[in-house]
């Protein structure tokens, strides 16, 4: 009698089959195994892939040169050399600088030449006749007014001799309408010497250089504005164009 397939296929198992399944699901399993790790190593591109694929790429480090450790070794040592100093040249400081006391000393300043007071005398010798007077009016014999009267008038023959005051250059010989031929004198210093009443023809030109105690002319009759006043000569004198006294610089008269 014949037994139920149920028990036949279980006798199977427990026999031969056993062996047969197990071997099948060795192979079952090897196969995937295979298909598995082809498609994992791309050896079957058209192979289908279950799920996405995520590749991370990770950055190729620059290849570093090799380093041979033995050929490190055999390297010789190399001592730092140290660059060669070069002899030190004589600094600007070593070589001392000659200071200004120092030049000072060796080149004496030059001694200051000492200013020479101008020593004045007078033009011509005589009595004042009419004194100066640049504020106060005096009365003017020949113009018959008051008037203010800017330098000295010296009595003095016409005729007489007139001298440089002092040194100088004459600056100029003019014809005064009213005082007649008149030599100025610049005396330097803002100093100058003005002497009316000459003759018509002095004895010096502009340009002239005179010292103390020089001829510049003679006492004349040639000054309209003083024409009925004693012969005389009209001297006055200026500093810096001010009129002044030329008595403050004239020495005392004995």
């Amino acid at each position: 009698m014949k037994k139920p397939w149920t028990e036949r296929a279980g006798d199977f198992m427990a026999g031969k089959g056993f062996y047969i399944v197990l071997f099948l699901c060795v192979a079952a399993i090897g196969i995937s195994g295979y298909y598995l790790f082809s498609s994992l190593n791309g050896s079957d591109p058209a192979a289908p892939v279950a799920g996405t694929a995520q590749v991370t790429v990770t950055p190729t480090p620059s290849a570093a040169p090799s380093v041979n450790p033995s050929a490190s070794a055999a390297a010789p040592s190399v001592s730092p050399v140290k660059p060669a100093i070069p002899s030190a040249s004589p600094k600007a400081s070593e070589t001392p600088a000659p200071s200004a006391s120092a030049s000072a000393v060796a080149t004496p300043a030059p001694t200051p030449t000492k200013s020479v007071a101008t020593v004045y005398t007078w033009p011509v010798k005589g009595d004042i006749i009419q004194v100066y007077s640049p504020d106060q009016q005096v009365f003017s014999t020949t113009m018959d007014d008051w008037r203010t009267h800017p330098g000295i008038d010296i009595a003095a023959e016409a005729g007489a001799q007139v001298k440089a005051a002092g040194n100088g250059t004459v600056e100029s010989v003019e014809q005064d309408y009213f005082m007649g031929t008149t030599v100025t004198i610049d005396h330097g210093n803002g100093v100058k010497s003005v002497y009316a009443n000459l003759t018509e023809i002095p004895t010096v030109k502009a340009g002239d250089s005179v010292s103390v105690g020089d001829i510049i002319g003679s006492v004349g009759s040639t000054a309209k504005a003083e024409s009925l006043s004693a012969s005389h000569l009209h001297f006055e004198m200026t500093n810096s164009g001010a009129y002044v006294d030329p008595a403050d610089y004239l020495p005392e008269l004995h």
